[in-house]
């Protein structure tokens, strides 16, 4: 299931207000609050270039992170907000939620194609087209899967994969409703000219036969 959570390093924040905030940034951290998961909210600091490091890396309100506090119990959080300077779009606070393992959250999963070589369409020439390399499932925050599995085994060239062929973890389910597409076999690029070419010549004739 879950791959290994990453850490989330934080500080608590000694005093509170705007003045406290502002020491906290001076000294180059992030000053942000975690609430909820039936405790107290705790003030906390956050070292400036580690959590710019970590928005810059992408998804990081997607994304479930272990955070350590020296003095308190290790928990589960996932950011709901990062407030930025209005000017310079940097980080000035984050507010973070606790989470039981019960708990229902939206994150995206990496998707995972095997058995290629089992694929009549590739060995015709057929390319697989990935057109969601990632999907965005609510899953438990006890429970995450590390990936989804698509089994390319007698895929040819044309089939489409929708995210309804894919058996999904027990528990899992797409916060997207519709069937989408996670990806398509495509013909070979000479065979896509060609058709091309043919059904040009197809309209010709077609045209001649009408005048």
């Amino acid at each position: 299931m879950a791959g290994e959570i990453p850490d989330l390093q934080a500080a608590v924040r000694t005093g509170t207000g705007k003045g406290a905030a502002r020491q906290a940034r001076r000294e180059g951290n992030v000053p942000g609050i975690v609430y909820g998961g039936g405790k107290d909210p705790i003030a906390i600091n956050v070292n400036y270039n580690m959590l710019l490091k970590k928005l810059k890396a992408g998804r990081f309100l997607q994304t479930l992170f272990n955070l350590k506090v020296e003095g308190e119990e290790d928990v589960r959080v996932i950011c709901r907000n990062v407030q930025r300077d209005v000017v310079k779009d940097l980080p000035t606070h984050l507010d973070l939620m606790r989470l039981k393992r019960t708990s229902r959250i939206s994150l995206f999963i990496h998707v995972d194609f095997v058995n290629q070589d089992k694929a009549p369409g590739f060995r015709k020439g057929g390319t697989l087209v990935v057109v969601r390399p990632e999907v965005e499932l609510e899953v438990t925050a006890g429970d995450i899967p590390d990936h989804i599995t698509v089994d390319l085994s007698g895929r040819e060239i044309g089939d489409v994969i929708h995210i309804g062929d894919i058996d999904l973890p027990a528990g899992a389910k797409p916060t997207i409703q519709r069937n989408f597409v996670i990806a398509n076999i495509a013909a070979p690029s000479g065979l896509r000219s060609a058709e091309s070419e043919g059904g040009d010549e197809g309209e010709e004739v077609e045209a001649a036969e009408e005048a």
